[in-house]
């Protein structure tokens, strides 16, 4: 049920619970039995795509590089998540039920490891607030994601956009000769 409605919901953010339980081919009191209402399916989305993107980040051995290499890896990992559940660009969990905070934290919080270690070694430019970054940074990937469902831009070029983009933003800015 879960797959079926991530499907679903990624290509179609608005469809119903009697929508989600056809696209999984079963009855609707069935997905109520497991989930008493949408809220509730969409953060068990949430929970899983969140324990998934948490292994991912898991396996990368970031500690060991540059901070600035360890950031295009998380980028990459991050376009990989995103290119596999569209549904995390739609409006249907632009905003999920309970504490927002809370629920990425176990994702934003290495990334907040990551740019703090840059800042520390000078590697990543310490002007701006880690929370502006964290926050331009998610805004790159939601525009990224956004072309791509347009038409406008390959997954391939999207991801280089994003990747790229994020480095430029967070490595310091030299000095206009």
């Amino acid at each position: 049920m879960l797959s079926a409605a991530i499907d679903l919901l990624g290509r179609r953010p608005q469809a119903n619970m009697e929508e989600i339980a056809a696209a999984a081919g079963v009855a609707r009191q069935t997905v109520y039995a497991h989930y008493t209402s949408r809220e509730k399916l969409l953060a068990a989305i949430l929970d899983q795509i969140t324990a998934e993107t948490i292994a991912v980040f898991d396996r990368l051995d970031l500690d060991g590089l540059p901070a600035p290499a360890a950031l295009g890896g998380w980028v990459e990992a991050s376009w990989r998540i995103l290119e596999r559940y569209p549904i995390l660009l739609t409006e249907a969990v632009a905003l999920p039920p309970g504490d927002e905070v809370d629920r990425h934290l176990p994702i934003s919080g290495r990334l907040v490891e990551l740019l703090e270690r840059g800042r520390a070694a000078g590697q990543f430019d310490s002007t701006p607030p880690v929370t502006w970054q964290i926050a331009a940074i998610v805004a790159l990937g939601h525009a990224a994601g956004q072309e791509v469902s347009a038409g406008r831009m390959a997954p391939a070029a999207a991801g280089e956009a994003f990747r790229s983009g994020v480095l430029r933003l967070c490595l310091p800015s030299t000095p206009a000769a």
